[in-house]
């Protein structure tokens, strides 16, 4: 009996990248100015990290609905959307880390219903996160957005991600305001395990509070007041 070859194979593979027969796909550091064309269409792991890429064209990537794993980190992406993921329903791990992204729209990850892990640190434009970015991201248990331009987090993002376990916050310009009071006070009561420490900026005189928390969920929140 005939035994079909595996897709990632028959499929073929993108010009300069390497595709196994565990579907993934690894195009890292390979000066890709564009998204890889010819994609196996079973690939569970596509992997172009460390290279020039500005666009996630939405047709190209949401013909891979088997992809679980997906890393963007250091490229030149300045913009996503929810038709960029519609209908990466399986994926599980993004990081969009190193990029120009400028700010995060309603339900950008909406269509993500399987994410469980999100980074999307040293952005160094990311101003703004709207409240319901992640509205339909249950599943969501790690989510780092450190060293960004954030001033402002509305809770609202947050309340919605019932299996959060782990939240980066740190190297942000956090605001001195009810906000960001809210945060903190919203970060006590849930008990997240939060590590390093933020900045606000505020005409107030430097000010440090630390909230250790027992429990199931054990916490250590250090938040720093800085005058400029």
């Amino acid at each position: 009996m005939d035994v079909a070859p595996s897709p990632a194979l028959t499929a073929g593979c993108p010009d300069r990248c390497v595709c196994d027969d565990q579907l993934v796909v690894q195009c890292a550091g390979q000066q890709l100015s564009d998204f890889p064309v010819d994609l196996p269409l079973a690939t569970r792991q596509l992997i172009i990290s460390n290279n020039r890429i500005g666009d996630l064209p939405a047709l190209q990537l949401n013909y891979l609905s088997d992809l679980v794993y997906l890393d963007c980190s250091n490229n030149s992406l300045t913009e996503i959307s929810e038709s960029t993921f519609g209908n990466l329903r399986k994926l599980a791990y993004l990081d969009l880390s190193f990029n120009s992204l400028t700010q995060i729209e309603d339900r950008t990850f909406g269509p993500l219903a399987s994410l469980v892990m999100l980074r999307m640190t040293d952005n160094p434009g990311l101003s703004e996160i709207h409240p319901d970015a992640f509205a339909e991201n249950a599943a969501l248990q790690v989510l780092d957005v450190s060293r960004n331009n954030l001033t402002a987090l509305n809770i609202s993002s947050l309340i919605a991600l019932p299996a959060l376990r782990s939240l980066g916050l740190s190297g942000n310009p956090w605001r001195c305001d009810c906000d960001t009071e809210d945060l903190c006070l919203w970060i006590q009561i849930e008990g997240f395990k939060f590590q390093g420490k933020m900045r606000f900026l505020s005409l107030t005189a430097l000010k440090t509070f630390q909230v250790h928390l027992t429990g199931k969920k054990t916490a250590a929140v250090v938040a720093t007041t800085s005058a400029f």
